[in-house]
């Protein structure tokens, strides 16, 4: 790679920045230095399809350049990310002028820090630059909330790799389900908790680390090993990869598929295998999943050339959180069931679709009223599973949002509920005839 032109990308950049001061974001001159900016990238890009540009022990570097010798425009860049609280950006091929206008005004706006700026810099469109945060990786491994954003980084770089045609790195992924697995064994219902966001643009990209905290959830119920889990989780996290090779309209279709449509679809357990035969460190087991998730307990399922094939129990228990994630989740054309009714759901297709003995343990350790549950009390208060106790599933924590009169709180309170309590649950209600999205009241915020 070319050492001048890294160069003129830095000294750009940095110019650009400082030009903010005098000119705004869409101003004549502040454009002219974008599209110095995006011709310099576009360079740079036609080597590699993603540029990584970060700081390494408080040292700029562009891909495998280091500016060691004094370079004023890097030490800018040094200070402005370090402020930041990021360690680095990543330019993606096909990038354009608005996305990098966006760059500019947060970095010169303030746009936040750290993860605040990740986001940011996300909600403005900008598929084809990422900002990489600073972590405390001492905290990270033992923060549900951080292991799943984690999580969804892992699995946006895995796609985002599939897409540009490279083979995905696996090492990201096994570490962040390591701590997954870690986190299912001491707190599973807040890993359940957090599988309760629901992205639906982006429906396969979250579903696939939903998928992944629930089939542990599953095979921690059924006394899997922490080895067995790790792999359980590995196989969720990459189930549907293969999806990404499956035409975009057909995925993302809001009615009933053709049938020429859903034979398409039917491939794509196939392509996942493919993708990850590729990558290092998958196991057989992991393949086992990703080729048969649907494949069903009575093998009336697909692909067809796996039916006859021995399946491992973590198939079995990866199709029940696909199910699980699948039912509770807002789609163009179907209504989501609440936790409750896609447990009735599961129960009823135990035995053809679904294994019934993992259905029956993974069912007795959601409890009566399994997290996100919105339900009534004996008092007529309206209120928010939000944690049920492992050890005790009738011990659930709740957050009470309505009042007996039915008025929506200003400011929700929690309660202990036990058998004894002289509050009790008395059904289930139903969020949408309340007109809320329950996330909305879960402490899930990932920043």
């Amino acid at each position: 790679m070319n050492v001048d032109e890294i160069k003129q990308v830095v000294q750009v950049l940095a110019a650009a920045i400082k030009g903010l001061r005098l000119y705004a974001v869409d101003h004549p001159a502040t454009a002219k230095q974008v599209e110095t900016l995006q011709n310099g990238l576009f360079n740079l890009l036609q080597h590699k399809k993603m540029i990584k540009m970060g700081i390494l022990e408080g040292t700029l570097f562009v891909e495998d350049h280091l500016f060691m010798q004094d370079f004023p425009a890097a030490t800018e860049i040094v200070k402005l990310l370090e402020s930041h609280e990021l360690v680095g950006f990543e330019f993606m091929a096909g990038l354009s002028a608005n996305e990098i206008q966006s760059l500019l005004h947060l970095l010169h706006s303030g746009g936040g820090k750290g993860q605040d700026f990740v986001d940011a810099l996300a909600s403005q469109g900008a598929k084809r630059i990422r900002a990489v945060a600073t972590e405390d990786d001492d905290d990270d491994d033992h923060n549900p909330r951080k292991v799943y954003r984690k999580a969804l980084k892992v699995v946006d770089q895995i796609f985002q790799d599939v897409r540009m045609g490279e083979i995905p790195s696996s090492d990201a992924a096994i570490n962040v389900v390591k701590s997954m697995a870690q986190l299912t064994m001491t707190e599973p219902h807040a890993m359940m908790a957090l599988s309760m966001l629901k992205d639906y643009d982006n429906y396969t990209f979250t579903h696939s680390v939903n998928v992944s905290v629930i089939a542990l959830a599953v095979g921690r119920a059924c006394n899997l090993t922490e080895e067995q889990l790790k792999t359980l989780g590995l196989g969720g996290l990459l189930h549907d990869l293969g999806k990404l090779r499956i035409d975009v309209d057909i995925i993302t279709k809001p009615g009933r598929l053709t049938d020429a449509e859903f034979e398409t679809i039917k491939e794509h357990p196939s392509f996942g295998a493919e993708i990850i035969k590729e990558m290092e460190d998958v196991t057989p087991e992991v393949m086992q999943i990703v080729i048969g998730h649907h494949l069903r307990h009575d093998r009336s399922g697909y692909p067809a050339g796996a039916i006859s094939d021995k399946v491992s129990p973590l198939v079995e228990m990866t199709a029940i959180a696909d199910a699980y994630d699948a039912m509770t989740t807002l789609r163009s054309y179907q209504r989501p069931f609440t936790p409750r009714k896609a447990i009735a759901r599961i129960k009823e297709i135990s035995g053809s679709a679904l294994h019934p003995d993992f259905v029956m343990h993974f069912v007795d350790s959601l409890g009566a009223y399994p997290v996100g549950s919105l339900v009534r009390l004996d008092n007529n208060e309206v209120g928010l599973v939000t944690k049920v106790d492992p050890q005790d599933t009738s011990l659930v924590d709740l957050k009470v949002i309505f009042n007996p009169a039915g008025t929506l709180l200003e400011e929700p309170f929690m309660i202990k509920l036990h058998p004894n309590q002289e509050r009790r649950i008395v059904a289930e209600v139903d969020p949408q005839t309340k007109g809320i999205d329950v996330t909305d009241f879960f402490d899930l915020d990932l920043q």
